[in-house]
């Protein structure tokens, strides 16, 4: 017992000092700590978002056209909408549904990429030439304009715009994971892996999947930023949320018709979408650094 104890330690020991020497190197990168702590904080405001809003009924649909359109004040900080709604709830609220739908969309990505790519990676043949040219005709679409036809095909609706991000985002995971494993498979852990003839399935999902952790981790940081946008531009086509849901996209829409009596309406929502996106696009930059053995700086 005591020597697995002792093994599993020597196992984990490595690993912790590499957590350890990452977190170093984030914390100097001065943009890429502003950007993680702002990520953070829009995780707790995700997470705390029915509980701190100021007006919580004003998520729905009710109505309160007295106090329509009304700018930022002590009551309404960011104002009103057409409805007498305090936008500010709405955008807080926002923060979880766009992180909500973002990473359900790149989750779905990653489950539907890496096996594929792990599976054309490392057993190659004809089996990659099936995989990678599929991935090529789904990346000979913009990834916007893909999402856009398949909501369009099936309907309208949030969940439809998750999994049409997802089916426009994974060919981008099968690529990266596939030249990681045809890499992996030269590696002598590998071969000897086979040669005491272990399955190529256990290969697959034991050795080569773990092995492409960490740029995935970086493409899945990048990726966040550029499907909440997305999201957000579905959403403001109409083809995401659906009113009453107070989506980022969906009230940018929405307050077109009120832009130049109420900046308000669709500046809070618009900032709430730039500053999301910035944070997680420099996150992105700063984990592909600190991961990078090639760009890292000790």
């Amino acid at each position: 017992m005591d020597s697995r104890i002792y093994n599993l330690m020597e196992i984990i020991r490595p690993r912790v000092k590499e957590v350890g020497f990452s977190f170093y190197l984030l914390k100097k990168n001065k943009l890429t700590l502003a950007a993680f702590y702002v990520i953070v904080a829009l995780f707790v405001l995700a997470i705390l978002a029915p509980y701190i809003v100021p007006y919580p009924s004003h998520i729905s649909d009710e109505a309160n056209v007295a106090n329509k359109l009304l700018p930022p004040s002590g009551e309404y900080l960011f104002g009103t909408d057409e409805l007498g709604r305090d936008i500010f709830s709405r955008v807080i609220y926002g923060i979880r549904i766009s992180l909500t739908t973002a990473i359900l969309a790149v989750g779905l990505a990653i489950i539907i990429g890496v096996p594929l790519g792990a599976i054309a990676g490392t057993i190659g043949g004809w089996v990659d030439e099936v995989i990678m040219r599929i991935t090529d005709i789904f990346l000979s679409f913009p990834p916007l304009l893909l999402a856009i036809a398949i909501v369009s095909i099936v309907g309208s609706s949030l969940n439809n715009a998750i999994i049409a991000i997802a089916l426009s985002w994974w060919p981008w995971y099968t690529r990266l994971v596939r030249g990681q494993a045809v890499s992996l498979k030269e590696r002598k852990f590998i071969q000897a892996a086979e040669a005491i003839g272990t399955s190529k399935w256990k290969i697959i999902f034991s050795h080569v999947v773990p092995n492409t952790i960490s740029p995935v981790i970086v493409q899945a940081s990048m990726d966040m930023g550029g499907v909440i946008l997305t999201i957000a531009s579905l959403s403001f086509l109409g083809l995401g949320a659906q009113a009453p849901t107070p989506e980022w996209g969906l009230m940018i829409n929405t307050s077109r018709n009120y832009f130049l009596n109420a900046w308000w309406y669709s500046i809070f929502p618009g900032l709430a979408i730039f500053i999301t996106v910035l944070a997680f696009n420099l996150l992105g930059d700063g984990f592909r650094e600190i991961m990078d053995p090639k760009t890292r700086k000790r």
